[in-house]
């Protein structure tokens, strides 16, 4: 079938008799300025003497306007042994009919087989979210390359998570020393995004996730419980502080109206410690689901004040379902979880049932890990798009989150992008068990399976542990905070949890994988093969420092020669990781995660082979 290796599968085609052959020159006609870059693109994979045309008695691809076609993003390819001709009613329908295009010439070559291709999406809103904050500001061109790579793959929304990382002219000290993103990064993202059919959404923490800027000396007054979860000031606004509205009336002020999209995201999830502090009283008076309604209330008046369409997660909506009823209607619920068996995921109708428009998130499942867990994001998301449709949402949202450091890269989160990409264009089409093959072809041109092969078995971390453990003392009375929300990890070398048993397996795994060396990549996807390798590198240095540490515990005698291996391939790690990182990202906290590595370092260097209990 002609269709069937696609990475986005298409609605409704029909095969037709006969082929269209490129030639060396090959004409691209087109009379509407914004057909230009998509024609670009083509023009690129096809190489030769190819050109673009206003005009032309004769052309290989056409595309015209029809106001026939139904939907901004639909549009119908026709091939025919004569030539390709593009109908769409819009501008962004005719760039994903080009997308299409091009996914076809990955597949066929430049010898087409006739078709006829009817498609549309799925959803109105097919988004990635993708976190700033943590850890990681990417550069801006880092994001611009990211933009190509999502739109090719039909995405038409990205949100960059801010909690801190913006240069407000209010706040001059909120972000300072984070790598912040300029008024100026913003806007040249958004035009880039623009040009590319992305909606660039606006996201700020404005509630809980606030812990960086509480810490700053002029805030502190504002926090709900101060010392929660080792966060000297905590980590959520005292709702009932008018300091607390009056600073996020300023942060709006400053971050809002540089940005087109009308939607706003202004998270509210993951209060922990609200009626705890300072409104427990309020809350034990009203309940905490009221307290919290109360305060989303004012935000919701500063996000009409802007003339924004108010998004905000749901997590603590669903923990208080009483207050349901009582969210204005124009709020979107973004309904996020994270497993393929959540049960928040499967409650996406209670916010349909009331009337409420909803947004459903998964997520890539990247963070706190080094290569992903591929299955179970996967699962993730085909299960929630499922769902998506079924109960008449927005859209998908996936998110890619970098919990304690973001030592998590970019491009192990690429395969789960595309995935939700096509989930969310096509949610029932889209064959999960082939996916990693036909991305290794259509992203790094890979058709040997070597690659889909051993992205799967990096892909397979069977926890969260590998990551903790890269960096855990093995000295019992310390610990190691990377300044997160999340506090200190739970301790993983003394764990009951994790066998020894699996750790060797793991270990053997990783140590015998071989990212296959792909000629003729650009920058962009040449360091994500780079940031395979290293992330397989992370997995078997924290297999060998569990293990280590195990006998360290048990008072065993551990050889020189073991340690300095163990020492020298964790600061060649190092090294490979901040030169990783400085090519996709801005300084910002990489010295937090160098600092661990190298306290790691030095523990192993310094010869303990004496117990550490």
């Amino acid at each position: 079938m002609p269709c069937k290796e696609l990475l986005i599968p298409v609605r409704k085609y029909r095969r037709l008799s006969g082929s269209f052959t490129f030639s060396r020159s090959a004409i691209l006609q087109s009379e509407h300025d914004a057909d230009q870059l998509p024609m670009k693109q083509l023009l690129d994979d096809l190489g030769g003497r190819s050109r673009t045309a206003r005009s032309a008695k004769s052309a290989d691809v056409r595309l015209i306007r029809d106001k026939r076609i139904s939907g901004d993003e639909a549009y119908r390819l026709t091939i025919r042994p004569a030539g390709i001709e593009i109908l769409s009613a819009c501008d962004a329908g005719a760039y994903y009919a080009v997308q299409t295009l091009r996914e076809l010439l990955t597949v066929h070559g430049k010898t087409l087989p006739a078709m006829r291709i009817d498609d549309a999406p799925d959803f109105a809103r097919r988004g990635v979210y993708h976190d700033c904050s943590r850890g990681k500001v990417p550069k801006v061109a880092t994001i611009k390359q990211l933009i190509e790579r999502l739109a090719r793959w039909k995405v038409n929304e990205l949100q960059l998570y801010v909690e801190n990382v913006f240069t407000f002219a209010s706040h001059p000290s909120i972000g300072r020393g984070y790598s912040p993103f300029t008024p100026t990064d913003i806007l040249t993202i958004q035009a880039h995004c623009k040009a590319h059919h992305i909606r660039l959404v606006g996201s700020l923490s404005s509630f809980g996730h606030m812990e960086k800027i509480l810490a700053l000396p002029e805030y502190r007054h504002l926090g709900e419980l101060p010392g929660h979860n080792g966060h000297p000031c905590g980590t959520t606004l005292c709702p009932g502080d008018p300091g607390s509205i009056k600073l996020l009336r300023d942060m709006y002020a400053d971050f809002l109206p540089l940005f087109e999209a009308t939607d706003f995201n202004v998270c509210c999830d993951e209060p922990w410690e609200l009626g705890k502090g300072r409104s427990r009283k309020q809350a034990d008076k009203i309940g905490v689901g009221r307290v919290y309604l109360e305060f989303i209330l004012k935000i919701h008046k500063l996000c009409q004040k802007h003339s924004k369409r108010m998004n905000m997660w749901g997590d603590i909506v669903l923990d208080h379902p009483e207050i349901i009823p009582e969210i204005p209607k124009d709020i979107v619920m973004l309904n996020w979880d994270y497993y393929p068996k959540a049960r928040n995921m499967r409650r996406t109708h209670e916010f349909t049932d009331a009337g409420l428009s909803v947004f459903c998130c998964p997520g890539t499942n990247g963070w706190s890990s080094h290569g992903t867990r591929m299955e179970q994001a996967v699962s993730n998301v085909a299960k929630f798009a499922r769902i998506a449709k079924r109960c008449g949402t927005e859209g998908l949202l996936n998110t890619n989150w970098g919990d304690y450091g973001h030592r998590n890269s970019l491009g192990v989160s690429l395969h789960s992008f595309a995935h939700g990409a096509a989930c969310a264009w096509a949610a029932t089409k889209v064959n999960h068990n082939l996916f990693t093959e036909r991305f290794c072809r259509h992203t790094f041109g890979e058709r040997s399976g070597k690659l889909s092969a051993a992205l799967r078995t990096l892909g397979a971390e069977p926890g969260y542990y590998l990551y903790h453990a890269l960096v855990e003392p093995f000295d019992l009375k310390k610990s190691v905070s990377l300044g997160g929300a999340l506090g200190t990890p739970q301790r993983v070398i003394d764990s009951p949890k994790v066998k020894s048993a699996d750790l060797r397996r793991r270990l053997a795994e990783v140590k015998n994988l071989r990212i296959p060396k792909i000629a003729g990549l650009g920058e962009f996807e040449a360091i994500a093969m780079e940031e395979f390798d290293l992330a397989r590198r992370m997995d078997a240095l924290a297999c060998r420092r569990i293990l280590v540490g195990r006998d360290l515990h048990a008072g065993k005698k551990i050889s020189a020669a073991v340690l300095r291996s163990l020492a020298r391939d964790m600061q060649a790690m190092a090294d490979d990781f901040a030169r990783l990182w400085r090519a996709r990202n801005r300084p910002s906290r990489l010295r937090n995660n160098l600092a661990a590595f190298k306290r790691t370092i030095t523990e192993i260097e310094g010869g303990q082979t004496r117990r550490t209990k």
